[in-house]
């Protein structure tokens, strides 16, 4: 797991986006070594997930809104106008771990409601 900063840094996050940029590129580097052997090796880019970080956020800074209220706010600027559920996570997990996803390797897959510039 990696965050979408690893492909479109946004402003003040140099050592964030370096480190997963670097983590898309040993995502790579390992699905080439153990492509032989049949092993998968793939990140996904995580963009807002609801989480117990954006719920420690809220706490510390926004404790003014109800939770869903804050979800909301953090949702505005995502083109598909929320936050996303863990649940997808894990869904998208579930696929990459299973047979239907057997000729997928080296991949860094965004899974942030389409917020990221990059592809």
């Amino acid at each position: 797991m990696t965050t979408i900063e690893g492909k479109h840094p946004g402003p003040r996050a140099v050592p964030t986006s370096m480190t997963r940029a670097a983590g898309i590129n040993l995502t790579k580097v390992l699905a080439n070594e153990y492509a032989a052997d049949n092993i998968l090796v793939n990140t996904i880019c995580l963009g807002r997930i609801k989480s117990a970080q954006w719920t420690g956020r809220w706490q510390a800074q926004f404790s003014h809104l109800t939770l869903d209220e804050f979800h909301a706010q953090q949702g505005e600027s995502i083109p598909l106008k929320r936050l996303g559920e863990a649940e997808e996570v894990a869904d998208l997990v579930c696929f990459l771990a299973s047979e239907r996803a057997r000729y997928i390797t080296g991949t860094a897959i965004n899974i942030d409601g389409g917020i990221s510039g990059a592809v």
